[in-house]
């Protein structure tokens, strides 16, 4: 393999995590009534407690509607307009559909926080000269971009790519490929860190870059092989720098 140049990282449950467990925290619920109130104040006459229908909130509604292997991206922006138009409410004002939203990560993204480690594990690749991206599957692009800047993630990072913008969701080799352009490398000197194995590690395998696991938030089968391996697995981001700089010396090992 070549010398690894660039790495990828995921965004939820490998950079950051819920400090609540989303099942066990109420921030959907209360972003909804964020989001409802800006629609409210725009002159529709919305009520919180009906405005899903039978989903519990957006943010069910949202994963609901995702199909086991489609890899394309429906965005929170066109979900909001869909709702509207079912309810009679067509040709929304985009900016009021922008606030809305922002009305509703504002709560939402009160529950994400670091990983400990990923500052120092993202200052320690730089340090090495590693270049990074970010690779994300999410419903909207604008509220990744706020989330790094919020975090303190974002000046880390020379490529933000996400599944809204682009309309695809990984594992869909071309996510990948668009992150592999921006650096112009080929997939042999690029590593992907994530915690989805369907999605961040199938879709570094299908194209040959060098997939590493992280198990800390990861859904673990208990029992039975793995379908998808990883080439590498860590239980924290702290074990990244050493663990490429492993790879490289065995690398060179092989050719002496």
């Amino acid at each position: 393999m070549s010398k690894i140049k660039v790495v990828f990282f995921d965004l939820g449950s490998t950079l950051v995590h819920a400090e609540i467990a989303w099942p066990e925290a109420d921030f959907w619920r209360r972003g909804d009534a964020a989001l409802v109130q800006v629609l409210q104040g725009a002159g529709f006459p919305l009520s919180a407690e009906t405005f899903f229908d039978e989903y519990s909130t957006f943010l069910d509604r949202y994963y609901t509607d995702l199909l086991p292997g489609e890899n394309i991206e429906r965005t929170a922006f066109s979900l909001l307009q869909e709702i509207l138009a079912k309810k009679g409410y067509t040709n929304v004002p985009v900016p009021v559909l922008r606030s809305a939203l922002e009305a509703l990560y504002a709560v939402t993204d009160q529950n994400w926080i670091n990983e400990e480690d990923a500052i120092p594990t993202l200052e320690a690749l730089k340090q090495r000269g590693y270049h990074l991206g970010l690779i994300s599957n999410t419903s909207d692009d604008a509220h990744v971009l706020y989330l790094l800047d919020k975090n303190g993630l974002k000046p880390f990072f020379e490529s933000v790519i996400t599944s809204a913008a682009l309309g695809i969701r990984k594992p869909d080799q071309r996510i990948f490929q668009v992150a592999l352009d921006h650096f112009q490398v080929k997939p042999e000197a690029a590593a992907m860190v994530g915690d989805t194995l369907d999605a961040d590690i199938l879709g570094a395998n299908h194209l040959g870059i060098y997939s590493i696991w992280i198990t800390r938030r990861a859904q673990i089968l208990e029992e039975g092989e793995l379908t998808i391996q990883p080439q590498a697995v860590v239980s924290s981001l702290s074990q990244i720098p050493d663990l490429l700089s492993e790879v490289e010396n065995d690398h060179g090992e092989g050719l002496a």
